[in-house]
């Protein structure tokens, strides 16, 4: 966990900002493949590789501010 602890919270929510939302026309990509995987249409590997891609600096950022309010309240 050092190397979340590491990151810089900026440079995380710039990252999601952009690459999390990309292309942000006609909907956030995230997004789309989010409602594809609720829906059951998320089996083309392409598609699971592309949530992976689009949803990790969301996870990193969650991770990021988990820790830091643990880290406050304890």
């Amino acid at each position: 966990m050092k190397y979340i602890d590491a990151l810089p919270l900026s440079s995380l929510i710039l990252i999601c900002l952009t690459l999390g939302l990309a292309p942000f026309v006609p909907a956030p990509h995230v997004w789309e493949k989010l409602r594809m995987l609720v829906a059951g249409g998320l089996v083309r590997p392409v598609d699971i590789f592309d949530l992976l891609f689009h949803g990790l600096p969301w996870v990193l950022l969650a991770l990021k501010l988990l820790r830091g309010s643990r880290r406050n309240a304890g």
